[in-house]
């Protein structure tokens, strides 16, 4: 049988580890899922969220493993999305009087399009009083689905948090202070670069609606739980979703022959040289959602390619698709698209229109060398790029 876990009195994890998963919404998840989901054991007992589908037994047996499961009298679906809702059917089925609740509008939407189940519609600033506690419920729509919203315990201080603040991390240690806070932090930001990002505007109008709340916790859908490093995560939603971006800069490129390659760490040698840090990322050789996780708070982002068959590569190509999708408007953000070619520089120039339309501030046109570049020509781009970074600090 598998053991809850009691985070707080009366409150427990009842979730499932997902130890293998590699891969979710397109990026890798090397240290696998947790799909948390939390009983409260109150006059009505109640479950905030349940699990992905295949996980639906771990759900069942962790709830036996504090009350019969026929007993929940209330199910809070924080979000429909199958990670967090797929084993809702089968809790329905145990206990088909529970009253489930969800999002006006989208999410009692999306409960009855999913599972044909019906549910009750709550909006910000309902509350739900289940005996000794008052659940207060905030609704958050867009981070990341229109349904989305949090859960507030004010008895035990908890903040069910869904999404935000969550990571893609498989442990059997809850808590934030139990595991390897730099992985977590980590974990945090990858998530956020790779699922939040697009909605980072949303996502702040989220951080400003729970700010008021006293917090001993913050207990999301995926991950560790926040009890002793709170102000961090806070502090890094609070950087992440106004857009700040770091002196660093990230340099990626593919290459066929190496002319591209040569141009690219001279660019990287160009920040280190002014004091800025940088990264080389050849992009056969790392996931695009490993790269946005370096990009996401990057002032500097250098992107090259060289032709083939009239185009950019198509590993170039993939990377830019992926960022365009995720990457928001940010005036602060610098772009520099290079590359080399052989009879015509369409590669470099398709690079640098995506960039343009990911919204950069792009303060020269496209670097193109044609064949294998010199030491002057190698010098020249040192210097541009010297140019750009005195200009931005100016």
């Amino acid at each position: 049988m598998l053991n809850a876990i009691e985070i707080s009195p009366k409150v427990w994890w009842v979730g499932g580890i997902d130890w293998n998963e590699r891969l979710f919404h397109g990026y890798t998840t090397e240290a696998g899922i947790t799909y948390n989901a939390y009983l409260i054991m109150d006059e009505k007992i109640t479950l905030i969220d349940t699990c992905k589908a295949t996980f639906s037994n771990e759900l069942v047996q962790r709830i036996s493993q504090v009350v019969d499961p026929a007993k929940i009298d209330v199910v809070i679906t924080n979000h429909v999305e199958m990670d967090h809702s797929g084993s809702l059917p089968v809790i329905h089925k145990i206990a088909p009087n529970a009253q489930i609740y969800a999002s006006a509008g989208a999410g009692v939407n999306e409960v009855k399009a999913h599972f044909g189940i019906e549910a009750t519609p709550v909006k910000s600033g309902d509350t739900l009083n289940i005996g000794e506690r008052t659940l207060t419920f905030v609704t958050t729509p867009m981070v990341h689905w229109p349904d989305n919203m949090v859960t507030y315990s004010d008895v035990d201080q908890i903040l069910f948090s869904n999404d935000a603040f969550g990571q893609h991390y498989a442990t059997t240690k809850r808590f934030d202070d139990e595991n390897d806070l730099c992985e977590i932090m980590k974990q945090a930001k990858k998530y956020y670069a790779n699922i939040v990002w697009p909605y980072g505007m949303q996502a702040h109008k989220a951080l400003e609606a729970v700010k008021g709340l006293e917090l001993k916790m913050i207990a999301p859908s995926h991950g560790c739980i926040w009890r002793s490093h709170i102000d961090k995560i806070l502090e890094k939603y609070e950087a992440w979703t106004t857009y700040q971006t770091e002196e660093k800069a990230v340099v990626v490129f593919d290459s066929m022959w190496h002319s591209t390659e040569m141009m690219a760490r001279e660019i990287c040698d160009s920040f280190i040289a002014e004091g800025i840090s940088a990264k080389l990322i050849d992009v056969k050789a790392s996931h695009i959602s490993d790269i946005m996780t370096d990009l996401c708070d990057a002032r500097y982002v250098a992107v090259g390619s060289p032709t083939l068959n009239s185009n950019m590569l198509p590993t170039v190509a993939s990377f830019l698709t992926y960022m365009r999708g995720l990457s928001p408007k940010n005036d602060q953000r610098i772009g520099l698209a290079f590359g080399s070619y052989g009879w015509a520089p369409l590669g470099p120039k398709q690079v640098y229109e995506e960039l343009e339309k990911a919204k950069f501030n792009l303060p020269v046109p496209v670097i193109t060398q044609q064949w294998i570049p010199s030491e002057e020509n190698l010098a020249e781009l040192q210097a541009t790029v010297k140019k750009i970074i005195e200009d931005a600090r100016a």
